[in-house]
């Protein structure tokens, strides 16, 4: 099998920070995919211009379809691991090379990141339920995930028949380690850092990402 690592990278109007970001990417991963989620800005062409393979979504369809996009494009190809990083630049992309050492080292289905070692700087709001919402999916997954939120993660290619995402939003990524602990595969975490820049907003939408992804839970209680 081949040892091909592929970075993915959903995005929705990054145009000022994607191009950072997949640059300092390139040089620990085979091939670097984007997937435009029908931004309105730059951003596919800043992505084309740094080298990336970009996939583009006409309209915006959520963060989760993105990762199915990448998903897809990863299952069509012949890469052993592909690591999903946020758009943003709070994920490191020298953190990758740690991520794929613990995947060869535990054998694991999904390397996921976990910010929860260093948490002072991370707003109380988020880390208060950052915890209760990692405590719900690691029940639901069958195995302890500490931060279920972190969208830093390094996945398998044996993961993906097992996979049968129905969300496509902010929840998707919870479902991911749902499907993938249920179908027996081990999930294992990973120290990272995020990054808080000043003047990041997140594009969780409290109300609705919340019915979301209640409703998601409630379909694999």
């Amino acid at each position: 099998m081949s040892d091909r690592l592929l970075a993915a990278i959903p995005a929705y109007n990054e145009a000022a920070r994607i191009g950072s970001v997949i640059a300092r990417t390139k040089p620990q991963v085979s091939e670097v995919v984007v997937v435009d989620d029908g931004s309105t800005d730059e951003t596919g062409n800043v992505a084309r211009r740094e080298g990336a393979v970009v996939l583009r979504h006409e309209a915006n369809l959520g963060k989760g379809a993105a990762i199915l996009s990448a998903l897809n494009y990863f299952h069509a190809g012949d890469a052993e691991f592909a690591v999903f990083l946020d758009a943003d630049g709070q994920h490191d992309p020298a953190e990758i090379p740690s991520l794929l050492a613990v995947a060869r080292q535990t054998g694991a289905g999904i390397v996921a990141g976990t910010r929860m070692g260093q948490t002072k700087n991370m707003p109380v709001v988020r880390l208060l339920a950052n915890r209760l919402t990692s405590w719900v999916i690691s029940l639901l997954a069958h195995q302890r995930i500490p931060d279920s939120q972190c969208g830093y993660r390094l996945v398998r290619r044996t993961i993906l028949p097992d996979l049968r995402l129905s969300t496509r939003h902010f929840e998707t990524e919870s479902e991911m380690l749902i499907q993938a602990g249920r179908a027996g595969h081990r999930i294992v975490s990973a120290p990272i850092r995020t990054i808080y820049e000043p003047g990041r907003h997140s594009r969780i939408r409290p109300g609705r990402d919340t019915v979301r992804f209640c409703r998601m839970l409630w379909r694999y209680r």
